[in-house]
């Protein structure tokens, strides 16, 4: 059974009473990285909680990535609210690309106290993450197993 209630952009958010909030902030990279939101998904899929899940399902790389186009913007503005609306962060850094954005995101999130961060070894910025987490005291994690885990032992009491 999924209780899980997923958001995608541009959609709305409408959470249910009561269900945390989950942002799955990390490696897109144009559509280039693996659906590692999925994984996470499944791997939470017993729990009563509502996810927002970044990886648009009709992105165009095409588009102009300027604050001029609307469709940039509203994905771009879409994050930035799931960001500072979620109860929990999880982060996840690839080690198939660059994942800059990312890097962003965790440096506009990491004194908030509600990260939690994967960084498995290969992440070419692997050490600026170890170091920004060692001074906010996020927890860092090296794969997605970890990261569901630690995602379930936050919401288990």
């Amino acid at each position: 059974m999924n209780n899980i209630t997923v958001f995608r952009p541009p959609g709305p958010v409408t959470v249910p009473d009561g269900r945390p909030l989950l942002f799955l902030a990390g490696s897109i990279d144009m559509g280039g990285a693996p659906p590692w939101q999925e994984e996470v998904i499944k791997g939470l899929a017993d729990l009563e909680l509502a996810v927002l899940n970044p990886r648009r399902d009709h992105w165009d790389s095409s588009w102009p990535q300027t604050i001029e186009d609307p469709r940039f913007r509203e994905q771009v503005e879409w994050e930035l609210d799931g960001l500072e609306r979620a109860d929990l962060v999880a982060f996840y850094f690839s080690p198939t690309g660059p994942a800059p954005i990312t890097l962003l995101e965790l440096g506009l999130t990491a004194r908030s106290g509600r990260l939690i961060v994967c960084c498995p070894d290969g992440y070419w910025r692997k050490g600026n993450v170890e170091i920004v987490c060692a001074r906010f005291g996020v927890p860092l994690v090296g794969d997605l197993g970890e990261l569901v885990r630690e995602v379930r032992s936050r919401w288990r009491g």
